[in-house]
């Protein structure tokens, strides 16, 4: 009985052990290499994007506290929407029309 189950444990040890080194194998041919690189070049977009979706939902939650500070301070209404992308929205108009005159 002992044999038997040293027998299955070998061969159990040998496919785990052949089944990983085939893997390692195909990791180390060009495809496998590519795989690789693809894989990590879109994790990297995937993290690179869902910074900026942060940097941006912080921007903008730190521009209504600088809204709410100017409307607490001076008791005006600060002008809601995208009043700072509207001003640089203008700027290259304001140039065209310098350059027109």
């Amino acid at each position: 009985m002992k044999r038997l189950f040293w027998l299955g444990v070998g061969v159990v040890t040998g496919v785990v052990l052949s089944r990983k080194a085939a893997e390692t194998a195909r990791q180390a041919t060009p495809a496998g290499l590519a795989s690789n690189l693809g894989e990590a070049v879109r994790e990297l977009a995937g993290a690179v994007g869902s910074f900026g979706a942060e940097v941006r939902a912080g921007m903008s939650e730190r521009e209504q506290e600088l809204h709410d500070m100017v409307e607490e301070r001076s008791g005006f209404p600060a002008p809601q929407g995208a009043a700072g992308r509207h001003a640089a929205a203008q700027r290259p108009a304001r140039r065209a029309r310098r350059a027109e005159g």
